[in-house]
């Protein structure tokens, strides 16, 4: 009863901060703390762990004795015989055995399933790591085409008041409806242009509830992130020193280190098989028989008790320890050689960060000067045609050039932004925006 009012009482709570929660903006952090809960492939991951937990337990079972119960009753009918024609048997026995040695199996399988654990775990914080930088361009394509989605709204505007002028101008007799239809179909294609960039920020932010596990009528909307233009043309840290943390930090490296020794101790347990086996064996049991005796007193004397030891010595086995041990050595060196492919993997990843935000820093400092140049001249066409000095596609090529150029600036920025984040993150394995 008092489950049943706890649930009562949080239902409206969860409810509440739900609805609060689809109502505010998410930050970035808030994002990663969400997915942390909710993303199912990062549960699934946990849930991997525990399995090789519950392995884990069973490995060290191993050493423990197995103990049953055996009891048996039959009953027989001799419809023909001149003594008793129907007669019953009974047996009960407790029978244990514990394995002394295997060979060393089993104390190398506990340390193998006790890496497992490990590596379990080392592999759920990688999907973790892998979520949160698939979180982070999610959260930078978002803000990107909210911004184009302004710069698509503002050539709208200006189209408009541009198309607007003309027709004042076309009416006074100063231009031709040649030049207005020019002009309206500019502000058409700025509308279609803003159309797309509508659908693809919508496009976007279906990609980063699908991280978030959100469902389809959240209102997802994000804080926006302002960087100066210093931070995105700072100076970059030594590249060599970035790859040097980039090895501490990663997850993947660290589970594949575990993985090589784990693949050391699968080669222990399959030489296991070429060594002697030593069990002990105990049991003690009773039968009774009727027609008999009294049954306390058969129980008492049918009593037995006995104890074992059997040793065994492999001699041949069809080579099933030997194809055994020369799989787990190639196991071993293809556990060697996943490690050095992820340690290169680490470092073409660093140097692609490096080149890519080299490239984006020139092309932001290209593209601020492009937009300066593009501005001003949009400044000067406006009016010039204002005074009839230049005609309507001198007028349409400036003002495109400085959508271009502003679209242009704005994707250095946020390129320039991703990149310079990665490569913080392969250094601390931390995203702060």
């Amino acid at each position: 009863m008092m489950n049943h009012r706890i649930i009562r009482l949080c239902i409206p709570t969860l409810i509440a901060w739900s609805i609060s929660a689809a109502a505010e903006e998410w930050t970035f952090r808030q994002c990663v703390d969400y997915a942390r809960t909710n993303n199912i492939s990062l549960q699934q991951s946990r849930l991997v762990g525990e399995t090789a937990g519950l392995s884990l337990e069973e490995a060290k079972a191993q050493w423990e004795p197995t103990l049953d119960f055996t009891t048996r009753h039959t009953v027989g009918n001799s419809p023909w015989s001149e003594s008793d024609k129907n007669t019953y048997n009974g047996t009960i026995g407790f029978n244990a055995a514990w394995t002394a040695y295997d060979g060393g199996a089993r104390s190398a399988q506990i340390k193998r399933s006790r890496l497992d654990t490990q590596i379990a775990a080392l592999e759920t914080d990688d999907v973790m790591r892998t979520l949160e930088t698939d979180l982070l361009r999610a959260y930078l394509n978002i803000l990107y085409c909210k911004e184009s989605i302004e710069i698509y709204r503002e050539a709208v505007k200006l189209s408009d008041a541009q198309a607007e002028r003309c027709r004042q101008l076309m009416e006074a007799g100063r231009v031709s409806r040649v030049d207005y239809a020019q002009l309206q179909a500019q502000a058409e294609q700025q509308r279609y242009n803003l159309s797309n960039a509508t659908g693809t920020y919508d496009t976007r932010r279906m990609e980063l509830k699908r991280l978030l596990e959100l469902g389809i009528d959240t209102d997802l909307r994000l804080a926006p992130v302002v960087w100066t233009d210093s931070q995105v043309t700072d100076s970059l840290p030594p590249i060599a020193e970035s790859y040097t943390l980039a090895l501490h930090t990663d997850k993947k490296l660290e589970a594949l280190r575990l993985q090589r020794d784990a693949t050391a101790l699968d080669v222990d347990i399959a030489n296991a098989q070429r060594r002697p086996n030593i069990s002990i064996t105990a049991g003690v049991g009773t039968n009774y028989f009727a027609p008999g005796e009294a049954v306390g007193t058969q129980l008492k004397q049918s009593l037995n008790e006995q104890i074992g030891v059997a040793l065994s010595l492999p001699i041949t086995d069809g080579k099933k320890a030997k194809t055994a041990i020369a799989k787990a050595k190639i196991q071993q060196l293809n556990a060697a050689l996943d490690e050095e492919a992820r340690r290169n993997d680490i470092a073409q990843n660093v140097e692609a960060a490096y080149i890519d935000l080299r490239a984006t820093q020139s092309r932001f400092a290209a593209a601020k000067e492009q937009l300066e140049s593009a501005r001003l001249s949009a400044e000067l066409v406006d009016e010039q045609f204002s005074l009839g000095l230049v005609n309507t596609v001198e007028l349409l090529t400036a003002h495109n050039n400085l959508i271009e150029a502003q679209h242009t600036l704005l994707q250095a920025r946020f390129m320039a932004m991703l990149d310079r984040k990665l490569i913080e993150f392969y250094r601390t394995a931390e995203i702060n925006l």
